[in-house]
């Protein structure tokens, strides 16, 4: 068992049921899955670079990312239905534990003028979206390799009813956020 999960299990868990009057272990908020998304919109004019963002998004997440494409063409961007245009990766279980350890305690503390996270990305709905704007920050991505920093977007999907419950889960599990 990872070392974010048994945390939740053991600190998390008894915390929550006591700051949120829960009676059973079960209304007890918990991380769903984590989706992590590059949106190349220069790969209309040069596939390479897709290819690039698939290989660093595997690299870092560890799990082969699913390409994404154009819904609808738009004329202004030169893009038609169908063509590709990013990749996502969904993580769950032990490999979402991972990634969230990583990102919390090596990834975002090398981000240039750390301060925190805004507390202010939630949905309303108990979800976190964060903004990453160099790919650089992971520790697998070499950056004598890196031909151009990308960004991408890391949403947190939690079974959270509300944004206070979401927040406690994820300061609980060691999100930092501004103070």
């Amino acid at each position: 068992m990872n070392r974010l999960q048994e945390k939740y299990k053991n600190e998390v868990i008894p915390q929550l049921m006591k700051d949120f009057n829960y009676k059973s272990v079960m209304q007890v908020p918990q991380i769903e899955k984590v989706v992590v998304n590059i949106g190349v919109g220069d790969a209309i004019q040069n596939a390479k670079l897709l290819d690039e963002a698939v290989e660093e998004l595997a690299a870092i997440t560890g799990q082969a990312p699913v390409i994404t494409k154009a819904k609808k063409s738009i004329a202004n961007f030169k893009l038609r239905e169908g063509m590709s245009i990013g990749c996502k990766v969904t993580l769950r279980k032990e490999k979402m534990y991972d990634f969230l350890d990583k990102l919390f305690n090596i990834s975002l503390p090398r981000v240039r003028d750390f301060r925190g996270v805004s507390d202010t990305s939630f949905d309303g709905r108990g979800n976190y979206t964060l903004g990453i704007k160099e790919q650089i920050i992971f520790p697998e991505i070499d950056f004598d390799k890196v031909n151009r920093t990308r960004g991408m977007d890391v949403v947190i999907v939690t079974t959270a009813e509300t944004n206070e419950e979401a927040k406690a889960l994820l300061e609980k599990m060691g999100m930092p956020f501004k103070k």
